[in-house]
Parts: structure tokens; C-alpha cells; sequence
């Protein structure tokens, strides 16, 4: 596959650059939810709608990477299944839907999938599992009040794109979490056991971020992927990854 990004996920999804040549994988562009700089949307918008374009005129399938967080599905109760319609809450959530309809009227054939907060090695230091593993190895760790996030394994998002390209799945939005969202202190005191040390909360009061998503369509395609819905998976994907922060 052609692999256009050089971030973390690129970098994973290069243990399976020799399959699938006839695939373009996106994985490139805004990493952050809080962000809201135009001219990185700018840029953003403007290789997507290249890569797509040379997709159309060569019959390649374009893979784009969008969101199942909370900046895109909303905040909230509601199993959110990819039919749902979209409460963008933020420049990027707005941003990840526009691109996944540049995506989808492109003309070249196509998959969408929207992935929940992806952890794992080669992550930024910004992003969350080497955040609180700094802020808890420092001491210190500051939390947003009711904050959740659903984690999954970035090893586990390879194995989906490998395993639905195989397939020949296309022209589908498919969500790869792990359905079950966590709340932040929750993988604050799974580090901290791991790490043998505590840390001083620092409790921000914010609107509730609440997402859940559904994985039934996931699941359904690829039976052997049931085991990110497990409830020790955010145990053995800590165990995996906090040594390695």
C-alpha cells in the first residue's frame, strides 16, 4: 500500500506497506482536537483533495483516517453507529467531516474510517498516553472533570485496515475503537500502578466528554477483532505501552 504521512500511524501501518499495492492509506494531516488553526485545515484540505484526485485517475482505493471522538460524534450517552448523524463540537470535528465527503465524492473508490483515540508507539508527546505517563513520572497530572476517552490499541487499527483491504471492503464508514469509553483518572491510576508511583491531581472542571461508539459493523467484518471489546483490553494495552513511555 502507499502509505502518504509520516506520524505514528504511518509509521505502524509500515508492517504492512508490502500489502495491498493497489491502496492509498491517508494518514496524514491534524493530530490534535483541540486544534484550531485555519491554515493547518488549509493544508490539510488541500493534499487530501490531491491525494484523491490521482486516486481517481489511477483506480487506486483512498483509505482516509477521520475521527470517532467526541470533536465529531458529540458528547453523550447514545451508541453513536456510523449512520448516526455527526455533532461536530469543534473546528476539527467540522474539519473531519468535510474531508470525508471530499473523500466519498471524489470519484475514486473509497473507505472511511473513523478511529477513536489510537495509542501506541511512535506517539507525539503531546497526545495522551505519553502525556500522562510524563505527568505522572513528573508527579503531577492535571485532569478534566468527567473526561473519558476510548482508547485503542494503534496495533489493533492496523490489523483492521490490513484486514478490511484484504476483503476488498470500500465505499463504507466503519468506526475502530474499542466501544467502551474510559475515564481519564481511570488510565491515570492504571500508570500509576504500572509505574509503582503517585501523582497529584490537578481537576479542571469542563463540559462532560462523553462518546460511545458502536463497533458492531467492525466486529461483523472482522470476527477477530471482538478482542478490542474485551473488559481487560485497556489493561493489556497499558501493559503494552506504558514501559515503553
Amino acid at each position: 500500500m502507499e502509505i502518504v504521512g509520516r506520524g505514528f500511524i504511518a509509521r505502524n501501518l509500515a508492517a504492512v506497506g508490502d500489502h495491498h499495492p493497489w491502496a492509498t492509506v491517508l494518514a496524514v494531516g491534524v493530530s490534535s482536537t483541540s486544534t484550531r488553526a485555519t491554515a493547518e485545515f488549509d493544508r490539510e484540505t488541500a493534499l487530501v483533495a490531491e491525494v484523491t484526485r490521482r486516486c481517481r485517475a489511477e483506480g487506486r482505493l483512498v483509505v482516509f483516517l477521520s475521527s470517532a471522538s467526541h470533536a465529531l460524534y458529540g458528547s453523550g450517552d447514545t451508541l453513536m453507529a456510523e449512520d448516526a448523524v455527526p455533532r461536530p463540537i469543534s473546528p476539527y470535528g467540522r474539519q473531519k467531516l468535510r474531508l470525508e465527503s471530499i473523500v466519498a465524492e471524489s470519484g475514486a473508490p473509497w473507505l472511511v474510517l473513523r478511529v477513536s483515540h489510537a495509542t501506541g508507539r511512535w506517539q507525539r508527546p503531546h497526545q495522551l498516553l505519553p502525556a500522562l505517563v510524563r505527568q505522572v513520572r513528573g508527579g503531577r497530572v492535571r485532569l478534566h472533570r468527567g473526561a473519558h476517552r476510548d482508547l485503542v490499541d494503534v496495533a489493533d487499527l492496523v490489523r483492521a485496515i490490513d484486514g478490511l483491504l484484504a476483503q476488498g471492503v470500500d465505499h463504507e464508514v466503519i468506526n475502530i475503537a474499542s466501544g467502551t469509553p474510559r475515564p481519564v483518572e481511570t488510565v491515570v491510576h492504571g500508570i500509576e500502578q504500572r509505574l509503582s508511583l503517585s501523582a497529584q491531581r490537578e481537576v479542571v472542571d469542563v463540559p462532560l466528554t462523553l462518546t460511545r461508539v458502536s463497533v458492531e459493523k467492525l466486529c461483523k467484518l472482522l470476527p477477530d477483532l471482538r478482542s478490542v471489546t474485551e473488559p481487560d483490553y485497556l489493561d493489556r494495552l497499558l501493559d503494552r505501552y506504558v514501559p515503553y513511555y
